[in-house]
């Protein structure tokens, strides 16, 4: 009885945090399928020139979803590909989830952001990324850093 109870206030606190509304601005369900390269890690050859494009929760980077065992995989093929602006090696670390919105491909309604901290060496300022992994769309190389496929802008 208790279980049930907690589950009911839960599910009345999640709903209640979801707009019925998506504030997504990127979402395109007729972008190309993202392309593999040798490394399993997605092909990126355009430049985002929206400053927005990762850095805000409204324009995060959708990494296409097929479903839930492709959406951390799809998230890590596309951090896998980045570089730091003069091509430098990357990590990244995952700090959290945020941002939760209405969503069809998940079982509860909602989905959720993933955020990330990316650092290379010689950095100057902390660089955070919002990653969306149930929605597809357009993917480009965030603004100040570069692919490894493409290091040049």
């Amino acid at each position: 009885m208790k279980n049930s109870l907690f589950l009911l206030v839960f599910l009345l606190i999640l709903n209640s945090c979801v707009s019925t509304k998506s504030t997504l601005q990127n979402v395109d369900d007729h972008a190309p399928l993202p392309k593999l390269t040798s490394e399993n890690t997605f092909l990126l050859t355009t430049y985002s020139t929206d400053k927005k494009y990762g850095y805000n929760q409204d324009y995060p980077i959708n990494v296409y979803y097929r479903d839930v065992a492709s959406a951390v995989k799809n998230e890590e093929r596309f951090l896998n590909a980045l570089a730091g602006p003069k091509g430098e090696k990357i990590t990244y670390t995952k700090t959290g989830i945020c941002c939760p919105f209405p969503n069809k491909r998940t079982e509860m309604g909602v989905a959720s952001l993933d955020v990330y901290v990316i650092r290379w060496e010689g950095q100057k300022s902390q660089v955070t990324l919002y990653l969306n992994a149930y929605e597809k769309g357009a993917l480009m190389i965030p603004v100040g850093l570069t692919s490894k496929n493409n290091p040049k802008p």
